[in-house]
């Protein structure tokens, strides 16, 4: 996992400094892989000493664990932590994702990024009889589905390589974008439009169109999926800027 560069204690705003240096390494964690102490201290930035005392109470708690070679992971306290977080998005989501289906006629999915895939947490299904049907807690590749692309795009380009790296890039259907070249000039383009396109690249016959859900410590995206037949390439530029509106807003009602 590729982080910013961590900032300094003395120049956070308020809070408190032992929880952010604890959250700070569990977010060094949360790609799901094992570090060392030295790993964690050069992510963090912080001092080897405060990172022992930390990871020391951490563990106790369940929320890191260490393996037979003294490496550290997530624990499994951390499992309920992430069940309870998902409901809630969920919980706040389905509103947001029945608002946007009411505007654009079409189903909505909130996804969310777990480890290397994403992760439908809630739907709002199209009132037409043909419709696109997903269920939630269904997994899907970042590189050839709408949801995936718009949270790689939000990411820094480091972090978005390291999660493409991680997986093969396999081809769901003729259209999907296989190589890195090909997905680099798709995520730029992403950032500079502001919403994803699934062209067919995820299932033959679908078109989606997301944008991200930005809000700190969630990587996450609304989108609008509809048969190709109906949800044509006009009528998914339409609905663009209703999905960036809606997912803007479910941003801040997340913050609030």
């Amino acid at each position: 996992m590729t982080r910013e560069p961590a900032v300094a204690a003395g120049s956070r705003r308020g809070g408190v400094q032992a929880v952010d240096r604890a959250l700070d390494i569990l977010e060094v964690l949360g790609d799901g892989s094992t570090k060392g102490v030295s790993e964690l201290v050069r992510a963090t930035e912080l001092p080897l000493g405060t990172v022992h005392r930390l990871l020391a109470t951490l563990a106790e708690r369940g929320y890191v664990r260490q393996d037979s070679e003294r490496r550290y992971a997530i624990g499994p306290a951390a499992l309920g932590l992430a069940d309870a977080g998902e409901r809630s998005l969920a919980a706040v989501g389905r509103a947001y994702a029945a608002r946007l289906t009411a505007l654009c006629g079409e189903t909505v999915n909130l996804a969310v990024l777990q480890g290397h895939e994403m992760v439908y947490v809630a739907q709002s299904p199209s009132p037409h009889s043909l419709r696109i049907f997903a269920e939630v807690g269904r997994r899907i590749p970042l590189h050839s589905t709408a949801v995936g692309k718009a949270v790689l795009a939000s990411m820094g380009t480091p972090q978005a390589a390291d999660l493409l790296r991680a997986r093969p890039l396999t081809a769901s259907t003729p259209r999907t974008l296989t190589t890195t070249e090909e997905l680099d000039r798709e995520l730029a383009r992403v950032r500079d439009e502001g919403y994803a396109v699934d062209e067919e690249e995820q299932e033959l016959g679908v078109r989606c169109v997301a944008a991200v859900v930005s809000s700190p410590g969630l990587h996450a995206a609304l989108s609008v999926s509809g048969p190709t037949e109906r949800f044509t390439v006009d009528a998914a530029r339409a609905a663009a800027p209703q999905v960036r509106a809606v997912a803007a807003d479910l941003a801040t009602a997340l913050r609030a």
